[in-house]
């Protein structure tokens, strides 16, 4: 498995690449070979302002159904359009580049705060094991 250093984690399995004040989020590596083969990805939280925590949509597998919970608050500027049915609707992205062209959200952050909270590689592998 592959966990970027420069990436912030959750243990609900979402990372975070932070540039400024925005930033980009999506599913590790762990979590997407846990769920297999993803089908749809859901996110009707653009424009809105999510609070950490907060569900801000969904990945469907051939199996199962996720939610997608916000590292921390931000205000959800994009959805990536390579996954969106409209457009690339290409959610197999998310497994074949978890880190890459794999990203779901960009948001702008509104609590910097929030990012203390995260963890580090090395916590996230201890994690995940």
């Amino acid at each position: 498995m592959n966990y970027p250093s420069d990436l912030k984690y959750t243990k609900e399995h979402e990372w975070i690449r932070v540039t400024g004040d925005e930033a980009y989020i999506g599913i590790t590596d762990f979590a997407q070979s846990e769920l297999g083969e993803l089908v749809y990805v859901e996110v009707e939280t653009v424009g809105e302002t999510i609070a950490k925590d907060e569900i801000f949509g969904t990945v469907e597998a051939v199996k199962t159904t996720s939610d997608l919970f916000m590292p921390v608050s931000g205000e959800i500027l994009e959805f990536n359009n390579k996954l969106d049915e409209a457009d690339g609707d290409n959610p197999g992205l998310i497994n074949e580049d978890p880190y890459g062209d794999g990203w779901i959200i960009k948001i702008r952050i509104t609590n910097p705060d929030d990012l203390n909270g995260l963890l580090s590689a090395e916590a996230y592998t201890s994690l995940v094991g």
